[in-house]
């Protein structure tokens, strides 16, 4: 899938169907010209519903669909015939979608499910024929009830990919890589900024046939939280990660990185995620420090040891799959913490 065919985000316009009006026929026949009242029932305007599918992995597919019409109902007939009910108008999207109401921006709710549906626009109900109003002081009732309207607005589409791991870093942090080496997922890898311009997915085997879902998500710039670079467009994407795993690399275009440029990276991290939304520094985590192919192992330790104790990290290379038995054993145990 081309980058550009990642679409997190669609607007709709849907509108549910109408009720069919009750019909207030009275019926006629040769031996009783008068028989009374037969109108039957309107049929049941259709719902705009949104369904999970799992084979869905965009919104790609409602990228040039702006109107989801639901059908009409039909009108009662003579001799109590109900009218037909009208057919629903179905959107089928991937699991992790918001659906909110643009006008109000209130949340109607979310797919987590494959084959979950939620009714976004419920139809109108059909109107009553007239042979429900018979009673003994009126025989004869002319009329029937209307069908009720349906309704109708904008809704918004937004996706949140569902992963259990989310690899948080700048631009050519590496995540691509790790992730590559780590999963089955084969993103695209260069050594330049951006390479990744949409998030990917990568199932994680791990021991005894387990298996956990790690997510690569687009670099984060310093300033991604105020509408730089293109993190705000991802950031979203974060916030269904159980564990985050922020990738700083140990080495940048002068060299070696000291103990406290790694610190001062991790907490600019950290800082775009709060301003974004504090709640995801509540989020269990870890950090690989990444790269340590290029450099000796003996001065990247003494970096390593004059970071602070209490900073849950581990030095990895995922070119020579240093240390990655030991990551995916350190976020095993992250997602499996009791808490």
């Amino acid at each position: 899938m081309g980058e550009e065919q990642f679409i997190d985000y669609v607007k709709i316009f849907g509108r549910s169907g109408n009720g069919g009006a009750g019909s207030a026929h009275l019926a006629r026949t040769a031996r009783n010209p008068k028989a009374g009242p037969d109108g039957g029932d309107g049929g049941h305007g259709g719902s705009v519903i949104v369904r999970g599918n799992r084979n869905l992995w965009t919104l790609l597919h409602l990228r040039y669909t702006k109107h989801i019409f639901a059908e009409n109902g039909g009108n009662g007939q003579k001799n109590q015939c109900f009218g037909k009910n009208g057919a629903d108008a179905l959107v089928e999207v991937p699991l992790g979608t918001i659906i909110k109401l643009v006008e109000t921006d209130e949340v109607i709710g979310e797919i987590l499910e494959d084959g979950e549906e939620l009714v976004v626009m419920k139809g109108g109900r059909g109107g009553l024929g007239n042979v429900h109003f018979k009673s003994a002081t009126m025989q004869t009732p002319r009329f029937a009830q209307p069908g009720e309207l349906g309704t109708e607005g904008w809704m918004s589409l937004e996706l949140k990919v569902l992963a259990d791991v989310g690899l948080v870093g700048f631009p050519n942090a590496g995540k691509s890589t790790l992730i590559s080496q780590l999963s089955n997922a084969r993103p695209k890898i260069a050594n330049y900024p951006f390479t990744t311009l949409k998030p990917n997915l990568g199932m994680v085997a791990y021991r005894d046939y387990q298996s956990f879902v790690i997510a690569d998500i687009p670099g984060i710039i310093e300033g991604a939280s105020e509408g730089k670079g293109i993190g705000l467009r991802f950031l979203r994407h974060i916030e269904r990660n159980s564990v985050l795993l922020y990738m700083v690399p140990i080495v940048s275009e002068e060299g070696l990185k000291s103990a406290e440029e790694i610190l001062k990276e991790f907490h600019i991290l950290q800082n775009e995620l709060k301003q974004y939304n504090p709640e995801l520094l509540d989020k269990s985590y870890m950090v690989a420090i990444t790269k340590c192919d290029l450099a000796p192992q003996d001065e990247i330790n003494a970096i390593l040891q004059k970071l602070p104790k209490t900073f849950p990290h581990l030095s990895i290379s995922s070119l020579t799959n240093y240390h990655l038995t030991e990551i995916k054993d350190r976020l095993w145990e992250l997602l499996n913490k009791k808490e």
